[in-house]
């Protein structure tokens, strides 16, 4: 294992536990304010596809009602499947928060790839299934540039504009991550991830 991966993994542990022990106050006022806001579990646990094609559960706060995922993955820009209080947590990217626990157990990290749901990696091209090829994370290039992902894709045929309009450039940007990795490339991936979030809570995205 090369230095560079063995201080990935360390960063991500030490980064998981505290950030599970940081933000523990507002993981539980958002675990209530789900509870008080429709019926349902707390978290959400999507299958996803990992490292080397691993299947796994990926954790989030549930922002939609119960048995949405049965009528699409994907997700519009007004989606009337999205709770209230989903609707709030999604626009901060507050729902990401319990992916430290992926974290913490391995199966993702702090910067990688965002991990996609099997019927997109299968989809792959020989030259995207690099994407596979590292841990996926929870922030990445595409994160950043498709922030408001939802309201770019809209209202009308959302699963159909994302595979046609925004899955390979998303895909390209996975790339580039994949092929430009370090630790150096990380922290600065973490530092514009943070600017854009306080963009995106400011309004000025």
């Amino acid at each position: 294992m090369s230095r560079y991966l063995i201080a990935k993994r360390i960063f991500d542990v030490v980064f998981s536990v505290c950030g599970l022990l940081f933000l523990a106050p507002v993981m539980i006022s958002i675990s209530i304010a789900i509870k008080l806001d429709s019926d349902g579990p707390i978290c959400y646990l999507g299958e996803r596809v990992g490292l080397a094609g691993k299947r796994f559960r990926i954790f989030k706060f549930r922002t939609m009602r119960p048995g949405s995922e049965a009528l699409g993955t994907t997700t519009a820009g007004d989606d009337p499947r999205i709770t209230k209080v989903g609707r709030l947590i999604r626009r901060l990217k507050l729902d990401e928060l319990p992916q430290l626990i992926n974290v913490l157990k391995g199966e993702m990290s702090i910067v990688g790839p965002r991990p996609e749901v099997e019927e997109h990696t299968d989809a792959y091209d020989e030259t995207e299934k690099q994407i596979l090829t590292v841990l996926p994370g929870i922030t990445d290039y595409s994160s950043i540039h498709f922030v408001n992902l939802g309201d770019l894709i809209g209202n009308e045929n959302p699963h159909y504009l994302f595979v046609t309009r925004f899955r390979s450039e998303k895909n390209r940007l996975r790339l580039k991550y994949v092929q430009n990795r370090s630790f150096r490339e990380d922290m600065k991936i973490i530092s514009r991830t943070l600017i854009t979030l306080v963009d995106v809570a400011a309004g000025r995205r």
